[in-house]
C-alpha cells in the first residue's frame, strides 16, 4: 500500500468543544501509523464549517475516514460529500437527511437536559452582518450534563474553556447527506445527557450506520477512548482493503 492509498483519519469536534476532546483517541490512531489531522471546527454555521472542513479535506492526498462528534457529525454529513471521503463514523452525532437541520431532528424528540442549561450571548456583527448569538452551557452544570464520566479535574477545564456554536447553526438545513453514498458507523453515547440518545439512533438507523451503544456520557471520545479508536480502525480497515 503505497502513502497515497493509506486512509487518512479527520476528526471533528462538536459544539462547547475543540479538537483536544480528541486528546485519548489520537495516540491510539498515531500507535497504528495511521495519518491523523483534527482542524479547528469555526462553530458558526453549518454550511460555512462544511465548507471550511470540505477545503481541508480536499488538501489531503488519498482516502480519508471522516469521524464527527456531535454537531461535527452534522458537518461530517455534508463535507462528507467530498470525492476523497470514503467512509463516516459519528459519535454521539447528528446524522442529518437532506434538507434537515439540528432543530428538525432533535425536535422530534424529547429534550435533554441540556435544553435547560444554555447560555445565549449576543456577538457583534461582521461587516454588515446581522448581530449573531454565541449559545453555550452554564460553567456550573456543563461537566455532569456534557462529561459525567470523564475526570472530574478535566471537566471543569472544559467547562471553562468551551467553544459556544453560533445559534444560527442549529436551524440551517444540511445540503446534503453524505451517508446516502457513504458507508457509516456510529456510536451511541446511552447515558448521554447532552444530545438525547433515541436521536442518535433514529439517525444512525436511517444512514444504515453499523452501530455501537456505549454506556458513556457525551464525551465518549475523553471516557471510551479505546472504543472510539476501535470503531474508527474498523472504518479505516473497510476503506484500506
Amino acid at each position: 500500500m503505497t502513502p497515497h492509498d493509506t486512509p487518512t483519519v479527520v476528526l471533528l469536534h462538536g459544539a462547547f468543544a475543540d479538537a483536544s476532546s480528541f486528546s485519548r483517541v489520537i495516540p491510539e490512531l498515531l500507535a497504528d501509523g495511521l495519518k491523523v489531522v483534527a482542524p479547528a471546527v469555526p462553530n458558526r454555521t453549518l454550511s460555512g464549517d462544511s465548507a471550511y472542513v470540505a477545503s481541508v479535506i480536499r488538501r489531503i492526498p488519498g482516502p480519508v475516514v471522516l469521524v464527527g462528534h456531535s454537531y461535527g457529525g452534522a458537518v461530517a454529513t455534508v463535507a462528507g460529500a467530498e470525492e476523497n471521503v470514503k467512509a463516516l463514523v459519528y459519535l454521539a452525532g447528528y446524522a442529518l437527511e437532506e434538507g434537515e437541520s439540528l432543530g428538525e431532528l432533535q425536535g422530534g424528540f424529547p429534550d435533554s437536559e441540556l435544553a435547560g442549561a444554555l447560555v445565549y450571548s449576543p456577538f457583534p456583527p461582521a461587516g454588515g452582518e446581522e448581530e449573531g448569538v454565541d449559545v453555550s452551557v452554564e460553567t456550573d452544570r456543563l461537566p455532569a450534563i456534557f462529561a459525567a464520566d470523564v475526570d472530574p479535574g478535566l471537566a471543569g477545564v472544559l467547562a471553562v474553556t468551551q467553544r459556544p456554536l453560533a445559534a444560527a447553526a442549529f436551524g440551517e438545513a444540511a445540503s446534503t447527506a453524505a451517508w446516502k453514498t457513504k458507508p457509516s458507523w456510529g456510536i451511541v453515547a446511552s447515558s448521554d445527557r447532552t444530545l438525547n440518545p433515541e436521536v442518535q439512533r433514529f439517525g444512525y438507523r436511517r444512514a444504515g450506520a453499523t452501530t455501537v451503544e456505549v454506556d458513556s456520557s457525551h464525551l465518549v471520545m475523553l471516557s471510551h477512548p479505546r472504543c472510539v479508536a476501535d470503531v474508527i480502525r474498523e472504518a479505516v480497515r473497510s476503506v484500506a482493503g
